[in-house]
């Protein structure tokens, strides 16, 4: 299988590129934000020193091997990074899990919406992907708006599915496939 090379990606507001390492200072002032840490699986809470480092040429390695393609949402009015957006590929399966976060100091602007959109169209175009799904801390009802914006339908809640900070938290689960992608 061909591994298909991580695009920079235009939207109206948005440029998708790979993460670089003078990415960092904002990742970790961005992600460390105890708002961004709550609401999210993955990001933790003090974010410490060098994980920024780490998690970009993480990023930048997943997409050599073509597991995964995260991409630095840079708001193009102002050549600042907002946030990220990714894939993580399940080729045997030819799906993806997508996945997001957003700087506080730029919610509400519609650039998580902007960049699932651009990921999916991704997904479905030259990764030639099956379905794509993402899920949402239940308690976290914006990200859950985000992906019925995007064009993912719900499929259903997964109780008590993953431990974050020592709590069972339940997780909504959305999904779209090919048949169902505008472009499809």
């Amino acid at each position: 299988m061909d591994i298909p090379r991580q695009p920079g990606i235009e939207t109206a507001q948005l440029l998708l590129r790979p993460l670089s390492p003078g990415d960092a200072a904002d990742v970790q002032r961005l992600a460390g934000d105890p708002a961004v840490a709550a609401t999210t699986r993955n990001i933790p809470h003090p974010y410490p020193d060098g994980a920024a480092e780490a998690f970009i040429a993480h990023t930048r390695e997943q997409a050599e091997h073509g597991v995964a393609y995260t991409f630095a949402m840079v708001e193009r009015a102002r050549a600042q990074l907002v946030g990220c957006v990714g894939l993580r590929l399940e080729p045997p399966d030819r799906r993806a899990e997508l996945g997001y976060w957003v700087g506080v100091p730029h919610w509400g602007r519609g650039f998580a919406t902007e960049g699932a959109v651009a990921a999916l169209r991704f997904a479905f175009g030259p990764l030639g992907l099956n379905r794509v799904f993402a899920t949402a801390l239940t308690r976290n009802p914006a990200s859950a708006r985000v992906m019925q914006k995007a064009g993912l339908r719900y499929e259903g809640t997964l109780r008590e599915h993953i431990v974050k900070d020592g709590v069972p938290e339940d997780l909504v689960m959305y999904g779209l496939v090919r048949a169902e992608y505008p472009a499809g």
